[in-house]
C-alpha cells in the first residue's frame, strides 16, 4: 500500500437524519427559497453560451480561456499521446496539462475527464470573471490547483474550469498582521502563497532557503490551498498540527463575484469555514497566509521491515509494536506510518522532529533487541535510523549528492530545480483506485486494558487486506498549543482524540480516458474493493462511528457528513447558505451537495 493508501463505512447520522433520508429540507437547502436553484446546463442545450460570450470572456481573462483537450484525444499513433505516455508516472508533467488530474479515476464512481473550457487564471480578477460568468450562464464550475482529489472534484465534463495552478507566488513576511488584525494580534512570521503553489515551492522558500517551517503536506506536489481548506496533514503534524490551524489569511473569490478577505476579524465565519471545510464548496481561494515556525535542528526518519514466521508470531508483533508505539513513541516527536501488510510484515516508515539520531536509536534498540532476539521474525528489510539537518529535508539538491534513491526528478528539460517527488509518493501518478477509506482511531485504545482489542482489530483486518496506521494524522499526543489551534477548524473533531488515521485501499495502473491499453481492469477493481471494505469493518468494530478524513475517504460513504464534520456539519451549511445561497459550487460530498443530482447538474428541490 502507498504511503497515501486508503476506506471507511459509516451508519446513520444521528443529528442530520433529514440530510440522509434525502428529505428536501436538507441542512444546506433550509431556509433557501423554493426555486433558488437552477439546473446548469450543458454544451449544446439551450442557454449555453454563444460563442461571442465566450469570446468576451476570453477577453475578460486576458485571452487566457482554453478548450482543454486530453492529450489521449489523437489516439494512440498521435504524438500527443506518446509524449503522455512518456511522462505519465511523473506528476508534475500531469499537473501542467490542464486536461488532467492525478487521480485517472476511481472503479464504479468516476472518470477523469477535462472541461469544456477553461481559465488559466493568473490573477484573482480572472477567478472573478470565470465564476460571474458561471453564475450568469448556469454553468457547472470546477476548480483544480494541484488536481490530487481522489473524489473526483477537481474535473467535470461539460463544465468551466477554473485553473490556479499558474498562481503560484510564495513570499515571506518576517512580521505579518492579518488586515482589520492590527491592534489585537501580534506580528508573526508567516508565509503567503497563492492558490496553485505546491507544497514543494512552500518548503523550498520556508525551510530550504528560509530557514523556517511551515505546516503543509507530506506529498511534495499536492496543491497548497486544496490541503489546506481539507485540514491537511503533513509529516510533523503531530508537533505543530494541522496545516489549517496555521492559516491567518485568505483571499477568496465568493459566488457573487466578489473578492472578500477572511481572517479571525474579517469575515470570521467564512475563514472557519475554509479552514477544514473541504475544498471547492464555499469559493475559489487564490491566496492563503500561513504562520511559520522556528525550525527544529534535525529531521529524522525510521524505516525498514519486520516478517514474522506464522500468523501466531505476526499478532504477538502487532502486539509488541502496539505497546511498544503507546510506551515509547506516543508523542509529539514521531510522526508518519506503520503498514501492516496480509503476508504478515510490518514496514516502518516514520519521522521524527526535536530528537536526534542518537535518541531515536536509544528509544527503538529495545524494541529491535527483542524482534532478533526471536527466531519467529526476520528482518525483512534493515530497520535504519538517520537524521539530518532539517533545512535540508526538502532539499533536492541535498538528495542529489546524498540520497538519489529516495526521490524521483521532474524529468522534462527545463524543469524548475527543486520539483522533486518522494520515491514512496512516485506510484500515485496517474493511478486508478479500486478503494479507499480511513478512520480515526481513538487513543483510548493505546490504553493496556484496550491494547489486545486493537491488536485483534489490526490482525484481523489484515487476513482481508494491509492497511496503515498514520500516526502523524491523529493529534492525541500533540502539545496543547497544536491541539488548541486545530480545535479551531472544521475538521471533525474526532481527530483531536485519536492517535491515528487508520487507511487501507487498493489502486490499478492510470487509466485515462482514451489511453491506449486495456484500460481499468473492473472485475480486480470490484474484488480487491471487497477486501479493502472487509478490512476497515474489522477495524471499526472497535472504533464504532469513527469519523474519516474527507481527503483520504470512500467515495461511496453513506453518512459523509458525520464522517467528514461530525458535529461541525450544520455550522458549515449556514456558512454555505450565506456566501452561495444558489449552490454555484459543486463537488461530489461537499457542504451543500446533497442539494444536487450526483453529477451537479440538477437540483434536488
Amino acid at each position: 500500500m502507498k504511503r497515501r493508501d486508503l476506506l471507511k463505512a459509516a451508519i446513520a447520522i444521528p443529528f442530520l437524519p433529514a440530510v440522509l433520508s434525502g428529505s428536501l429540507a436538507s441542512a444546506f437547502a433550509a431556509g433557501i427559497p423554493s426555486g433558488t436553484f437552477r439546473p446548469r446546463v450543458r454544451p449544446g442545450q439551450s442557454g449555453w453560451p454563444q460563442d461571442a460570450q465566450w469570446e468576451e470572456l476570453s477577453r475578460d481573462v486576458g485571452g487566457r480561456l482554453i478548450k482543454p483537450v486530453s492529450p489521449f484525444a489523437g489516439g494512440a499513433s498521435s504524438a500527443a499521446t506518446a509524449e503522455a505516455l512518456r511522462h505519465l508516472d511523473n506528476p508534475y508533467y500531469i499537473g501542467d496539462e490542464p486536461a488532467l488530474t492525478q487521480t485517472s479515476g476511481w472503479a464504479d464512481a468516476w472518470t477523469s475527464q477535462p472541461s469544456a473550457y477553461a481559465v488559466v487564471a493568473h490573477h484573482s480578477a480572472d477567478v472573478v470573471a470565470a465564476v460571474n460568468f458561471a453564475r450568469e450562464h448556469h454553468l457547472r464550475l470546477v476548480v483544480k490547483g494541484g488536481g490530487h482529489s481522489y473524489q473526483g472534484t477537481s474535473n467535470a465534463p461539460d463544465s468551466l474550469l477554473v485553473w490556479t495552478r499558474h498562481m503560484n507566488d510564495v513570499t515571506l513576511h518576517n512580521a505579518f498582521v492579518a488586515q482589520g488584525c492590527e491592534g489585537s494580534h501580534a506580528p508573526q512570521p508567516a508565509v503567503t502563497m497563492g492558490a496553485g503553489a505546491m507544497w514543494i515551492d512552500a518548503y523550498d522558500a520556508v525551510t530550504t532557503r528560509g530557514g523556517r517551517y511551515v505546516q503543509g503536506g507530506g506529498c511534495t506536489t499536492v496543491g497548497v490551498a486544496g490541503l489546506v481548506q481539507s485540514g491537511g496533514f503533513g509529516s510533523f503534524s503531530k508537533n505543530f498540527g494541522i496545516a489549517a490551524a496555521g492559516l491567518l489569511e485568505a483571499e477568496i473569490v465568493t459566488a457573487d463575484g466578489v473578492v472578500r478577505i477572511a481572517n479571525a476579524r474579517t469575515n470570521p465565519e467564512l475563514f472557519w469555514g475554509i479552514k477544514g471545510g473541504g475544498g471547492g464548496s464555499l469559493g475559489v481561494v487564490t491566496r492563503l497566509t500561513l504562520r511559520t515556525h522556528e525550525l527544529p535542528e534535525k529531521f529524522g526518519a525510521a524505516f525498514g521491515a519486520i516478517k514474522a514466521l506464522s500468523d501466531e508470531a505476526y499478532r504477538e508483533l502487532i502486539a509488541r509494536a502496539m505497546a511498544f508505539y503507546q510506551d515509547k513513541l506516543f508523542n509529539r516527536h514521531w510522526g508518519e506510518q506503520w503498514i501492516f501488510q496480509s503476508d504478515n510484515v510490518l514496514r516502518i516508515a516514520m519521522v521524527f522532529q526535536g530528537i536526534d539520531q542518537a535518541q531515536a536509536q536509544a528509544i527503538w534498540k529495545p524494541f529491535l533487541d527483542w524482534v532478533r532476539s526471536s527466531s519467529e521474525y526476520s528482518i525483512a528489510k534493515e530497520v535504519k535510523i538517520l537524521d539530518l539537518p532539517a533545512e535540508h529535508f526538502w532539499d533536492a539538491d541535498f538528495y542529489r549528492k546524498y540520497a538519489p534513491s529516495a526521490i524521483v526528478e521532474d524529468d522534462r528539460p527545463g524543469a524548475p530545480r527543486d520539483h522533486i517527488v518522494w520515491s514512496g509518493d512516485h506510484g500515485q501518478a496517474g493511478w486508478f483506485l479500486h478503494a479507499y477509506g480511513s478512520a480515526w482511531m481513538p487513543a483510548t485504545l493505546l490504553e493496556k486494558h484496550a491494547q489486545p482489542r486493537l491488536v485483534d482489530a489490526i490482525f484481523a483486518a489484515t487476513r482481508q487486506w494491509e492497511l496503515a496506521l498514520h500516526f502523524n494524522k491523529g493529534l492525541a499526543g500533540a502539545p496543547e498549543s497544536a491541539l488548541d489551534a486545530s480545535r479551531d477548524t472544521a475538521m471533525n473533531p474526532d481527530v483531536l482524540g485519536a492517535f491515528a488515521l487508520a487507511m487501507c485501499g487498493a489502486d490499478g495502473a492510470p487509466a485515462f480516458a482514451g489511453m491506449p491499453g486495456p484500460g481499468a481492469n473492473l472485475p480486480k477493481a470490484r474484488g480487491e474493493a471487497t477486501g479493502v471494505t472487509r478490512a476497515m469493518e474489522q477495524l471499526l468494530k472497535v472504533a464504532p462511528n469513527a469519523g474519516s478524513y474527507v481527503s483520504e475517504s470512500n467515495y461511496f460513504e453513506p453518512a459523509w457528513q458525520r464522517s467528514f464534520w461530525g458535529p461541525n456539519y450544520p455550522r458549515l451549511a449556514a456558512v454555505k447558505r450565506k456566501y452561495d445561497p444558489s449552490g454555484l459550487f459543486f463537488v461530489h460530498h461537499g457542504v451543500g451537495s446533497e442539494a444536487w443530482s450526483a453529477d451537479g447538474f440538477t437540483p434536488q428541490r
